[in-house]
């Protein structure tokens, strides 16, 4: 079983990296997730979603769909900044763990 800890910034860097593409909601980016095998529960998603609203990561926008209020998220400036960032970290990692293999 995956521990959801370990994998939760490759988790948020995924998030982040759609939401830069598009306007991302929670069913939408768990579907995308799962198809990469992340089994994230609601209970994980959403607050994450939240946090990275909240730190300035992602903006949020209610919108009426169905009858229904989804929130959609988008990366802000800052977001797609620590995304770059991550980009190089990633590479770096990559290249040391894949050593070899």
């Amino acid at each position: 079983m995956i521990d959801r800890e370990f994998f939760l910034g490759f988790i948020k860097i995924h998030i982040l990296y759609h939401a830069t593409k598009e306007p991302i909601y929670g069913a939408d980016i768990a579907e995308e997730l799962a198809r990469h095998g992340y089994s994230i529960s609601p209970g994980t998603l959403y607050p994450t979603l939240h946090r990275l609203s909240k730190e300035g990561f992602l903006t949020c926008k209610a919108r009426v769909v169905a009858g229904r209020v989804r929130k959609y998220y988008l990366a802000t400036p800052a977001g797609k900044r620590i995304l770059k960032e991550s980009r190089q970290k990633i590479r770096e990692l990559v290249e040391e763990v894949m050593e070899g293999e």
